[in-house]
C-alpha cells in the first residue's frame, strides 16, 4: 500500500494566508459541498467591493458580475454564445495560435522574454477579439486597462484620498472610452461582427453601458488570465515529470493538468455573498442578513470533496473522485465564470508551444506579489530564455 503523500505543491498559499483579511462580522465557508450549494441556490447575492445591493435602475449600466435573478439571467444568456466550446474551437483557437506564434517568434529572436508581459499580451489579444476591442493599438490599450484598476481600489482608500482616486478613475475610464471603446463602437455601427460589442449595439445599449461591459470583460479576461498563465508555467518548469506529461498529453489531459494547478493556486481567492433568505441545505444552513465569504482556497483543499493528499498536485484527481476538475476556481452556479474554457484553452495553447521552444528554460522565477483590490496574487519579472533563432 502506497503511503499518503505529504508533499505541498502550492506556490501562493503562504502569501495568501498572510495577506487575506476577513471582516469580524463575516462568516467564512470552507466546505466545497456547502459553497457549491450556496452558489447554485437562490439564498445569496453578490457582495463585496462594487456590489451595492439589488439593481434598482437600468441593469444595462450594471456589470453582469453584480446582477442577480432575471436581469442576470437575460444578460448572461445573451452573451453565452461567445464562450461555447464551438466558438473556441472554430474561431478563438486560431486567434490564440496566431498570437502565441507571434509572441514566441519575438522570444526566439531576442533569446529571452518576460512571461507576465507575454501572457498579458496574449490575454489582451484573445479577450479583445471576443469583446470587439480591435480598433486601437492593443499594447496601449493594455496599459490603459491596467490604469483603470484604480477604480477597484476606491473602497480601500482613506476618506481624504478617495476623491482623488475617483478623479483618477474617471480620467482613466474616459481615456479607455475615447481611445478604445468608441472607435470599436463606431466600426461596428458601420458593420456588425460576431462579438460582444456588436451584440450590445443590436440590443440598443448606449455607449456608457457598453463601456461598463468592456471593463467587465477586460478585468475578467485579461488581468486574471495573465496571472494564471505565469503560475501554470512556473509549476511546469519546476516539475520535469509534470512538464513531460503535459507535452505528451492530448488537449483533454493538458486541461486536466491546468485545472489541477488552478485548484492549488487559484487566482481568485474569495467570493463575497450576503444571505437574503434563511436556508438549510444538505451541508449546512445560513440565516438571512449574514455576510459570507466563500473561501475558494479552503474549498479546493476540502479532503471530503477533493480526496486524499489535497496539497499534492495530482492531474488524475478529478477523474478519480468523479468531479469537475476546476472545483471552485472559476466559481459555480449562475455566476460561474463564462470565460473559463477560453482561459484554460489559451493557457494550454501558449504553454504547449512555449515548452517546445528549443532551449527553453525558466531563467528567473517570478516575484510573488499581492493585490489587495483583487485579493489575489500577482506574478512579475519571470524571465524565460531560449536558443536564438
Amino acid at each position: 500500500m502506497t503511503a499518503p503523500s505529504t508533499r505541498d505543491d502550492r506556490k501562493s498559499a503562504a502569501l495568501a494566508a498572510e495577506r487575506i483579511t476577513i471582516g469580524p462580522d463575516t462568516r467564512v465557508v470552507g466546505s466545497l459541498a456547502f459553497a457549491r450549494e450556496l452558489l447554485r441556490g437562490n439564498a445569496t447575492r453578490q457582495s463585496g467591493a462594487g456590489a451595492t445591493g439589488e439593481v434598482t435602475g437600468d441593469p444595462a449600466y450594471t456589470s453582469v458580475f453584480f446582477l442577480d435573478g432575471e436581469p442576470h439571467k437575460r444578460k448572461r444568456q445573451a452573451i453565452v454564445r461567445f464562450f461555447t466550446p464551438k466558438a473556441i474551437s472554430t474561431r478563438y483557437r486560431t486567434v490564440m495560435e496566431e498570437a502565441t506564434d507571434g509572441l514566441l517568434a519575438r522570444l526566439r529572436e531576442r533569446g529571452e522574454g518576460r512571461l507576465d508581459r507575454m501572457s498579458f499580451e496574449l490575454a489582451v489579444t484573445v479577450a479583445a477579439d471576443i469583446v470587439g476591442l480591435t480598433e486601437s493599438d492593443q499594447a496601449a490599450m493594455a496599459e490603459r486597462i491596467e490604469k483603470n484598476l484604480i477604480g477597484l481600489r476606491l473602497p480601500l482608500m482613506s476618506r481624504w484620498r478617495r476623491p482623488f482616486g475617483q478623479l483618477a478613475a474617471t480620467f482613466h475610464g474616459l481615456r479607455f472610452l475615447l481611445n478604445d471603446v468608441r472607435p470599436a463602437i463606431e466600426a461596428r455601427r458601420a458593420r456588425r461582427r460576431e462579438d460582444v460589442i456588436s451584440h450590445l449595439l443590436d440590443e440598443g445599449y448606449p455607449e456608457k453601458a457598453i463601456l461598463v461591459e468592456c471593463m467587465t470583460y477586460a478585468v475578467a479576461g485579461m488581468i486574471t488570465t495573465r496571472e494564471f498563465v505565469v503560475m501554470a508555467a512556473w509549476h511546469l518548469f519546476d516539475d520535469a515529470a509534470l512538464r513531460q506529461r503535459f507535452l505528451d498529453s492530448d488537449d483533454t489531459d493538458q486541461i486536466a493538468i491546468l485545472e489541477e494547478i488552478m485548484r492549488l493556486d487559484p487566482v481568485v481567492n474569495m467570493i463575497a455573498r450576503r444571505v437574503t433568505a434563511d436556508t438549510v441545505t444538505d451541508s449546512g444552513s445560513v440565516t438571512s442578513g449574514e455576510s459570507l465569504v466563500l473561501d475558494i482556497r479552503a474549498a479546493n483543499l476540502d479532503e471530503a470533496s477533493v480526496g486524499a493528499c489535497p496539497y499534492t498536485l495530482d492531474p488524475d484527481r478529478a477523474r478519480r473522485v468523479k468531479t469537475a476538475g476546476s472545483y471552485l476556481s472559476f466559481g459555480d452556479g449562475s455566476h460561474r465564470c463564462p470565460g473559463a474554457q477560453v482561459a484554460l484553452n489559451e493557457t494550454r495553447v501558449f504553454l504547449d508551444r512555449l515548452l517546445r521552444v528549443p532551449g527553453i528554460r525558466l531563467a528567473r522565477r517570478p516575484d510573488l506579489c499581492w493585490t489587495d483590490e483583487l485579493m489575489g496574487y500577482e506574478l512579475r519579472n519571470a524571465i524565460v530564455t531560449c536558443h536564438r533563432s
